[in-house]
């Protein structure tokens, strides 16, 4: 709808036919004007960012000068593979060939080594929730002594019961662990 009719009047948008078959009355527009279909859609900085962004082009940077860029960097990139996969003395390491049994007997010794750490981090974790349970007890037990016994529900008196148990088993964790952090 880009093509306008001028007259002395000024510009018109000339009468179209509808797909009905009626017509629209031509349109007298104002110098300037640009048609709806025509107005570009409106990006926020954030959406133009973005686009910029995958286009891989710098802001402010000319594309076609990126693109000469690329090329080159690609091209650069190619030769140094090239040049990579062509055997060389320099590039030989030293391979060391184990019999299948002392395989097998590192791989045991680095599964052992790796359950002691997992046993350790376990026992580091019992711990720390049996020391919150005590603290909690604790917290329990002061408020039964000030008096606030009617506060105390069924399941915190029942977790004041166990403290023997958990108390005890603090302890052995404790001494099967060989140092404490």
């Amino acid at each position: 709808m880009s093509s306008y009719l001028e007259n002395s009047d000024g510009k018109f948008i000339p009468a179209t036919k509808r797909p009905d078959g009626t017509w629209r009355k031509a349109r007298r527009v104002k110098d300037g004007y640009v048609p709806q279909e025509e107005v570009p859609l409106y990006e926020s900085k954030g959406k133009q960012f973005v686009a910029q962004q995958q286009t891989g082009v710098p802001p402010g940077m000319c594309p076609m000068v990126a693109a000469e860029a690329k090329k080159a960097r690609e091209k650069l990139e190619r030769t140094k593979v090239k040049k990579d996969a062509t055997p060389s003395a320099a590039k030989i390491t030293h391979v060391i060939l184990f019999p299948k049994e002392s395989n097998n007997l590192l791989s045991k010794a680095l599964d052992d080594k790796l359950k002691i750490i997992d046993d350790e981090i376990d026992v580091a974790k019992q711990l720390k929730k049996l020391r919150k349970k005590i603290r909690e007890i604790e917290l329990i037990e002061s408020k039964i002594k000030e008096g606030n016994a009617h506060k105390v529900d069924k399941d915190q008196l029942d977790k004041v019961k166990k403290k023997p148990e958990v108390l005890k088993h603090l302890r052995e964790l404790e001494q099967s662990q060989p140092h404490q952090t």
